[in-house]
């Protein structure tokens, strides 16, 4: 299993180990305030312990998966239900909680060709 913590542009060697699990998406736990985050594995809450493991605080982790063919961001995660933080579901409910994870996904992984 490989999670790969992504603090700079990943590279295509990264992408391609973070999709040996699933093959066609990444799993990720998204660090808003740090704007980092770490991918790959098969579920969310992997991805999360590794942020937790370098410093990362619980309510700043944000589960989602990225689509590397299309760029794509979802946001659901059974990390994300989060009732004391206002998130009643596996789903991001906050749109601009949405489009900080999505910056920060865009950041570190998009343009990255698998490799």
């Amino acid at each position: 299993m490989f999670i790969h913590f992504i603090t700079t542009k990943a590279t295509s060697e990264q992408m391609a180990e973070m999709l040996v699990e699933l093959e066609t998406y990444v799993k990720l736990a998204v660090d808003v305030r740090l704007g980092v985050l770490a991918g790959g594995g098969e579920l969310h809450a992997d991805c999360e312990a590794n942020l937790l493991e370098n410093g990362s605080k619980q309510d700043d982790i944000w589960g989602a998966d990225w689509f590397p063919h299309s760029e794509e961001t979802t946001f659901e995660s059974m990390i994300n239900i989060r009732p004391g933080q206002g998130n009643f579901s596996m789903e991001v409910q906050s749109e601009d909680l949405r489009l900080e994870i999505r910056k920060v996904a865009e950041n570190l992984l998009g343009g990255v060709a698998i490799g």
